[in-house]
């Protein structure tokens, strides 16, 4: 794929009225489709891939931590340290990121290449400030904020990676902004198999050869946060080195008509950056609520040690979450996919293209989101087993933990679409209406459902929130919401016939194989997928639903497969 065909994707309209000698695209409406669908096939295949590697290695890592008890404790330590780390990785990159790819984007669009070039550099500047304060707050103030000793060296260990990754997302930013996805999926998964080998390799080494504690372990797993982070720079660094020569061009070529100051750009930064961190860790915000009152609010309902409750916060926060972040990564790559075109058509004032827009993001997200969620509640059984061993609590969790992943991808999805449009008051309003309704709730939930309390409640606030979202981008777009809630219910029919068919086979298999043994869970997981994928398939196939939501290409493959 040309490094232009980014570029040209979003700038096309502007350069065709001024003139420059780019060819027109000769479908506005058909090229936005295949750019949404291309870079989310490309940030989605990164994401998930990454997010694969980052539940595969668990296999690898909780036997040599020790027994399950063991293993649920380092879950606990280890997801703690990263709700953490999510939050400081949100204020030491302060959203810049976003802001960057998507004021990149909206520059670009005006051929204005040299402003955009300008903006990156100032990010760039902004971030080394914002990395070292925020690495040094987090090292220095972890005995504050921990609730106990053990997660104070977790804590410090992963401030290192808070000093490069801003570097890393502000550069995956720069790419995005021109539309180039695979470069930032590319580094997220070296980035990610990097961070697995050092964390594998330095839990063999203390638990296997030296025979060190847990908790040791789960420091060293942590810290490899900063050796993928390295690895992914260099990454990024390798495709800015191959593609210089064409940025360059395209900043030589550049319009030059719009003169903004370094504080303006400063200004720019900020402004749209404030956003991105509140939008951006609103599923971090409902994790942190869960992390700091979940202990204290069962101890209410239930008898139970601490190391019991963080044995039940380990399967609900760190193991079921895990898992469902491969199916959420979907939607974060929706969401990285379609800013640069929604701000794209925002700068061309095309509101018949942000409205299309709209329809074709919640489109894509629905019929990829509703039958991976569905697909995951039926094999929870096997999939649970084969990570974490077999665990009845643990796959009803996981159970429930899919179904809400459906309305914390919508969030995001939502929220990358009103940002992408420049409504970003009513995003961060929605969002808190939505996380007061989560700390409302959080008690009586945890009462009644236990364990499963907390996802309840983070459902039910994501749904107020949601809702209020695509509530306000009907009245500002008018977005075709009866053809998208048409073929919301054709996804989900055919979601709950694939769901049937694959829980069905899951029953049969675990009628003559014992499901608590790995292996077999293995397979029966296989099978189940195979199966449960392809009626899904087929069935999207067969009523040209992929074609009209996924574009005209994909009727290449079901004539491919025989489907008529």
């Amino acid at each position: 794929m040309s490094f232009y065909k980014g570029a040209h994707d979003l700038a096309n309209e502007t350069r065709r009225r001024t003139g420059s000698n780019s060819s027109p695209l000769t479908n506005q409406n058909h090229n936005s489709q295949e750019s949404l669908v291309r870079g989310s096939a490309w940030i989605t295949a990164g994401s998930i891939f990454s997010r694969i590697l980052g539940a595969v290695y668990i296999m690898l890592w909780l036997p040599m931590i020790g027994n399950a008890e063991t293993g649920n404790l380092a879950n606990s330590l280890f997801g703690k340290g990263y709700n953490i780390y999510s939050v400081f990785l949100l204020i030491s990159t302060a959203g810049i990121p976003g802001a960057i790819a998507k004021q990149v984007a909206h520059y670009n669009t005006l051929n204005e290449y040299r402003v955009g070039q300008r903006l990156f550099k100032t990010g760039v500047k902004l971030m080394a400030i914002l990395g070292v304060i925020s690495a040094a707050v987090m090292y220095f103030a972890a005995p504050l904020y921990a609730q106990s000793a053990p997660e104070i060296p977790v804590y410090r260990s992963l401030s290192a990676a808070i000093l490069i990754i801003p570097f890393l997302s502000i550069i995956r930013g720069y790419f995005q902004g021109f539309n180039q996805m695979a470069p930032s999926a590319v580094s997220q998964f070296v980035e990610q198999l990097a961070r697995i080998i050092y964390l594998l390799g330095a839990t063999f080494v203390i638990m296997e050869i030296q025979h060190g504690h847990y908790t040791e372990a789960v420091v060293q797993s942590t810290f490899a946060a900063f050796i993928g982070a390295i690895f992914g720079i260099l990454t990024l660094g390798w495709f800015y080195w191959r593609q210089r020569h064409d940025f360059q061009t395209l900043i030589a070529n550049s319009n030059d008509d719009i003169k903004v100051s370094t504080r303006d750009l400063i200004m720019d930064i900020v402004q749209q950056s404030i956003p991105f961190i509140i939008l951006g860790s609103g599923i971090a915000i409902f994790q942190l609520i869960d992390q700091y009152t979940f202990n204290q609010f069962m101890r209410h309902f239930v008898i139970a040690s601490s190391r019991q409750l963080d044995i039940f916060f380990a399967i609900f926060n760190f193991n079921a979450n895990k898992l469902v972040m491969i199916v959420i990564s979907f939607a974060s790559a929706m969401s990285v996919a379609s800013i640069p075109l929604l701000s794209a058509a925002h700068a061309r004032d095309d509101r018949k293209d942000m409205s299309r827009q709209i329809a074709n993001i919640l489109q894509l997200f629905l019929i990829i989101m509703l039958p991976a969620s569905f697909g995951v509640a039926a094999v929870a059984g096997p999939l649970y087993t084969l990570f974490y061993g077999y665990d009845l609590l643990g796959i009803h969790v996981l159970q429930v933990n899919a179904f809400t992943a459906i309305l914390m991808g919508l969030f995001t999805v939502l929220a990358a679409i009103l940002q992408g449009l420049y409504q970003n008051r009513a995003a961060m309003f929605y969002l808190i209406i939505g996380t007061a309704v989560k700390i409302v709730l959080q008690y009586p939930a945890i009462a009644i459902f236990k364990v499963y309390g907390p996802l309840i409640s983070t459902a039910l606030g994501m749904l107020v929130t949601s809702a209020l979202m695509i509530e306000s981008l009907y009245q500002v777009y008018h977005f075709k919401l009866e053809q998208t809630a048409r073929r919301m219910l054709a996804i989900l029919i055919f979601s709950l016939i694939m769901f049937v068919v694959t829980i069905g086979v899951v029953h049969l298999f675990g009628l003559f194989l014992p499901e608590t043994r790995k292996i077999y869970a293995a397979f029966i997981l296989f099978v189940a997928v195979i199966i449960g994928g392809g009626v899904y398939a087929f069935l999207i196939l067969r009523t040209r639903l992929a074609d009209r939501i996924l574009g005209t290409k994909i009727g290449g493959l079901r004539r491919r497969l025989h489907i008529q």
